[in-house]
Protein backbone atom coordinates (compact mmCIF):
# COMPACT_ATOMS: atom_id res chain seq x y z
CA UNK A 1 0.00 0.00 0.00
CA UNK A 2 1.20 3.55 -0.83
CA UNK A 3 1.94 5.75 1.73
CA UNK A 4 0.37 9.48 0.52
CA UNK A 5 2.19 12.61 1.44
CA UNK A 6 1.19 16.25 1.69
CA UNK A 7 4.53 18.88 2.54
CA UNK A 8 3.56 21.83 4.31
CA UNK A 9 5.79 24.48 4.48
CA UNK A 10 5.94 28.27 3.01
CA UNK A 11 9.73 27.36 0.91
CA UNK A 12 9.52 25.78 -2.13
CA UNK A 13 12.92 24.53 -2.26
CA UNK A 14 12.25 22.55 1.32
CA UNK A 15 9.68 21.00 -0.46
CA UNK A 16 11.42 20.73 -3.50
CA UNK A 17 13.82 18.39 -1.43
CA UNK A 18 11.73 16.30 0.48
CA UNK A 19 9.67 15.29 -2.53
CA UNK A 20 12.07 14.60 -4.52
CA UNK A 21 13.62 12.03 -1.44
CA UNK A 22 9.99 10.92 -0.81
CA UNK A 23 9.16 10.09 -4.78
CA UNK A 24 12.35 8.19 -5.41
CA UNK A 25 11.21 5.60 -2.77
CA UNK A 26 8.82 2.39 -3.91
CA UNK A 27 5.52 2.85 -2.04
CA UNK A 28 5.41 6.57 -1.01
CA UNK A 29 4.14 9.63 -2.94
CA UNK A 30 3.84 13.57 -2.35
CA UNK A 31 -0.06 13.68 -3.77
CA UNK A 32 -0.09 17.38 -2.45
CA UNK A 33 1.62 20.23 -1.18
CA UNK A 34 0.60 23.44 0.74
CA UNK A 35 2.82 26.70 0.99
CA UNK A 36 0.69 27.55 4.76
CA UNK A 37 -1.10 26.04 7.37
CA UNK A 38 -4.34 26.49 5.96
CA UNK A 39 -4.01 24.91 2.80
CA UNK A 40 -2.72 22.18 4.72
CA UNK A 41 -5.60 21.44 6.52
CA UNK A 42 -7.77 21.94 3.55
CA UNK A 43 -6.12 19.52 1.29
CA UNK A 44 -5.65 16.75 4.08
CA UNK A 45 -9.28 17.02 3.84
CA UNK A 46 -9.54 16.68 0.00
CA UNK A 47 -6.43 14.68 -0.98
CA UNK A 48 -6.43 11.52 0.76
CA UNK A 49 -2.91 11.75 2.32
CA UNK A 50 -1.84 9.55 5.13
CA UNK A 51 1.28 11.47 6.31
CA UNK A 52 1.92 15.35 6.45
CA UNK A 53 5.43 16.82 6.87
CA UNK A 54 4.37 20.23 8.75
CA UNK A 55 7.15 22.85 8.96
CA UNK A 56 5.74 25.06 12.18
CA UNK A 57 6.73 28.56 10.63
CA UNK A 58 3.99 29.22 7.65
CA UNK A 59 2.27 32.61 6.67
CA UNK A 60 -1.81 32.99 7.13
CA UNK A 61 -1.73 29.78 9.95
CA UNK A 62 0.96 28.47 11.43
CA UNK A 63 1.70 24.67 11.74
CA UNK A 64 1.11 24.55 15.11
CA UNK A 65 -2.97 25.44 14.34
CA UNK A 66 -3.00 23.07 11.32
CA UNK A 67 -2.05 20.44 13.41
CA UNK A 68 -4.38 21.14 15.76
CA UNK A 69 -7.01 21.54 13.31
CA UNK A 70 -5.95 17.99 11.58
CA UNK A 71 -6.25 16.12 14.89
CA UNK A 72 -9.11 17.69 16.22
CA UNK A 73 -10.95 16.46 13.22
CA UNK A 74 -12.73 12.91 13.52
CA UNK A 75 -12.73 12.37 9.82
CA UNK A 76 -8.81 12.79 9.62
CA UNK A 77 -8.23 10.28 11.90
CA UNK A 78 -6.06 8.36 10.36
CA UNK A 79 -3.81 11.53 9.00
CA UNK A 80 -0.29 11.51 10.59
CA UNK A 81 1.48 14.75 11.33
CA UNK A 82 5.74 14.71 11.40
CA UNK A 83 6.66 17.88 12.55
CA UNK A 84 9.21 19.03 10.56
CA UNK A 85 11.41 21.58 12.51
CA UNK A 86 15.10 22.60 13.17
CA UNK A 87 15.68 21.23 17.02
CA UNK A 88 18.09 24.31 18.39
CA UNK A 89 15.67 27.63 18.32
CA UNK A 90 12.10 25.76 17.76
CA UNK A 91 10.09 26.22 21.49
CA UNK A 92 7.11 24.88 20.05
CA UNK A 93 7.17 21.31 19.37
CA UNK A 94 6.04 20.24 22.60
CA UNK A 95 2.87 22.53 21.50
CA UNK A 96 2.24 20.94 18.27
CA UNK A 97 2.53 17.03 20.14
CA UNK A 98 -0.09 18.33 22.83
CA UNK A 99 -2.09 19.41 19.63
CA UNK A 100 -1.92 15.90 18.07
CA UNK A 101 1.45 15.86 16.08
CA UNK A 102 2.91 12.22 15.86
CA UNK A 103 6.85 13.16 16.16
CA UNK A 104 9.27 15.40 14.42
CA UNK A 105 12.03 15.65 12.42
CA UNK A 106 15.04 18.14 11.59
CA UNK A 107 15.22 19.87 8.56
CA UNK A 108 18.63 18.69 7.91
CA UNK A 109 17.06 14.99 8.11
CA UNK A 110 18.97 12.30 6.43
CA UNK A 111 17.28 11.26 3.50
CA UNK A 112 17.19 7.29 5.17
CA UNK A 113 16.06 9.02 8.39
CA UNK A 114 13.27 11.10 6.59
CA UNK A 115 11.90 7.55 5.02
CA UNK A 116 12.06 5.97 7.95
CA UNK A 117 10.13 8.68 10.12
CA UNK A 118 7.39 8.68 7.69
CA UNK A 119 7.22 5.04 7.61
CA UNK A 120 6.61 4.79 11.45
CA UNK A 121 4.26 7.36 11.40
CA UNK A 122 1.97 6.12 8.94
CA UNK A 123 2.28 2.24 10.49
CA UNK A 124 1.11 4.50 13.99
CA UNK A 125 3.86 4.70 15.75
CA UNK A 126 5.34 7.95 17.35
CA UNK A 127 8.73 9.09 16.36
CA UNK A 128 9.96 10.24 19.69
CA UNK A 129 13.41 7.77 20.92
CA UNK A 130 14.65 7.71 23.97
CA UNK A 131 17.26 10.30 23.66
CA UNK A 132 14.77 12.71 21.52
CA UNK A 133 12.26 12.27 24.04
CA UNK A 134 14.46 13.19 27.19
CA UNK A 135 15.80 16.40 25.27
CA UNK A 136 12.69 17.86 23.87
CA UNK A 137 10.97 17.43 27.46
CA UNK A 138 13.61 18.51 29.58
CA UNK A 139 14.12 21.49 27.20
CA UNK A 140 10.67 21.97 26.79
CA UNK A 141 9.13 20.98 30.20
CA UNK A 142 7.95 25.17 31.14
CA UNK A 143 5.43 25.05 27.88
CA UNK A 144 3.39 22.02 29.30
CA UNK A 145 -0.08 22.95 30.74
CA UNK A 146 -1.31 21.28 33.34
CA UNK A 147 -3.23 18.71 32.40
CA UNK A 148 -7.03 18.88 32.52
CA UNK A 149 -8.36 17.03 36.00
CA UNK A 150 -10.49 14.51 33.85
CA UNK A 151 -7.08 13.29 32.39
CA UNK A 152 -5.78 12.60 36.33
CA UNK A 153 -9.04 10.90 37.15
CA UNK A 154 -8.53 8.50 33.93
CA UNK A 155 -5.09 7.87 34.93
CA UNK A 156 -7.04 5.99 37.71
CA UNK A 157 -8.76 3.34 35.56
CA UNK A 158 -5.84 2.40 33.89
CA UNK A 159 -5.29 -1.66 34.62
CA UNK A 160 -1.53 -2.12 36.37
CA UNK A 161 -0.63 -3.43 32.52
CA UNK A 162 -1.55 -0.62 30.57
CA UNK A 163 -0.15 2.01 33.54
CA UNK A 164 3.12 -0.09 32.58
CA UNK A 165 2.89 0.54 29.38
CA UNK A 166 2.38 3.82 29.86
CA UNK A 167 5.41 4.38 31.67
CA UNK A 168 7.81 2.70 28.99
CA UNK A 169 6.00 4.72 26.14
CA UNK A 170 7.02 7.70 27.55
CA UNK A 171 10.52 6.16 27.97
CA UNK A 172 10.41 6.21 23.98
CA UNK A 173 10.51 2.43 23.84
CA UNK A 174 8.82 0.70 20.40
CA UNK A 175 6.61 -2.13 20.69
CA UNK A 176 9.26 -4.77 20.29
CA UNK A 177 11.05 -3.27 22.80
CA UNK A 178 8.46 -3.07 25.40
CA UNK A 179 7.76 -6.44 24.41
CA UNK A 180 10.80 -7.92 24.53
CA UNK A 181 10.80 -6.51 28.26
CA UNK A 182 7.51 -7.80 29.40
CA UNK A 183 7.37 -10.81 27.98
CA UNK A 184 4.60 -10.40 25.42
CA UNK A 185 4.04 -9.99 21.67
CA UNK A 186 4.01 -7.01 20.31
CA UNK A 187 0.77 -6.92 19.11
CA UNK A 188 -0.50 -7.92 22.74
CA UNK A 189 1.77 -4.64 23.54
CA UNK A 190 -0.25 -2.57 20.87
CA UNK A 191 -3.58 -3.45 22.36
CA UNK A 192 -2.83 -2.66 25.52
CA UNK A 193 -0.86 0.51 25.05
CA UNK A 194 -4.22 1.48 22.52
CA UNK A 195 -6.48 0.42 25.26
CA UNK A 196 -4.56 3.23 27.30
CA UNK A 197 -5.00 5.61 24.84
CA UNK A 198 -8.60 5.65 24.70
CA UNK A 199 -9.22 5.61 28.35
CA UNK A 200 -6.69 8.74 28.11
CA UNK A 201 -8.35 10.77 25.01
CA UNK A 202 -5.30 10.37 23.00
CA UNK A 203 -5.18 10.14 19.42
CA UNK A 204 -1.63 9.25 19.44
CA UNK A 205 1.58 7.88 21.50
CA UNK A 206 3.21 11.05 21.37
CA UNK A 207 0.41 12.67 23.20
CA UNK A 208 1.38 9.57 25.52
CA UNK A 209 4.49 10.68 26.61
CA UNK A 210 3.42 14.69 27.36
CA UNK A 211 0.35 13.31 29.34
CA UNK A 212 2.81 11.19 31.74
CA UNK A 213 5.29 14.48 31.71
CA UNK A 214 2.30 16.60 32.60
CA UNK A 215 1.14 14.23 35.43
CA UNK A 216 4.46 13.40 37.38
CA UNK A 217 4.82 9.69 36.32
CA UNK A 218 8.08 10.46 34.50
CA UNK A 219 10.42 13.12 34.78
CA UNK A 220 13.28 14.30 32.80
CA UNK A 221 16.33 12.37 33.77
CA UNK A 222 14.31 9.19 35.11
CA UNK A 223 15.98 5.66 34.38
CA UNK A 224 13.79 3.00 32.96
CA UNK A 225 12.31 1.16 35.40
CA UNK A 226 13.79 -2.32 36.03
CA UNK A 227 12.61 -5.54 34.12
CA UNK A 228 10.64 -7.54 36.67
CA UNK A 229 8.77 -10.85 36.21
CA UNK A 230 5.98 -10.79 33.85
CA UNK A 231 2.42 -9.75 34.86
CA UNK A 232 -0.12 -11.44 34.62
CA UNK A 233 -2.46 -8.92 31.98
CA UNK A 234 -5.24 -7.36 34.45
Amino acid sequence: MTIRVLLADDQALIRAGFKLIIDSEPGMDVVAEAADGRQAVDLARTARVDVILMDIRMPVMDGLEATRRICADDTLAGVRVLIVTTFEDDDNVVLALQGGASGFVGKNVAPTDLLHAIRIIAAGESLLSPSATRTLVTRFLDNLRPQAPQASAALKALTDREHEMLLLVAHGLSNDEIAARVFLSPLTVKTHINRAMAKLDVRDRAQLVVLAYQNGLVHPGDRLPPTTEPLLDR
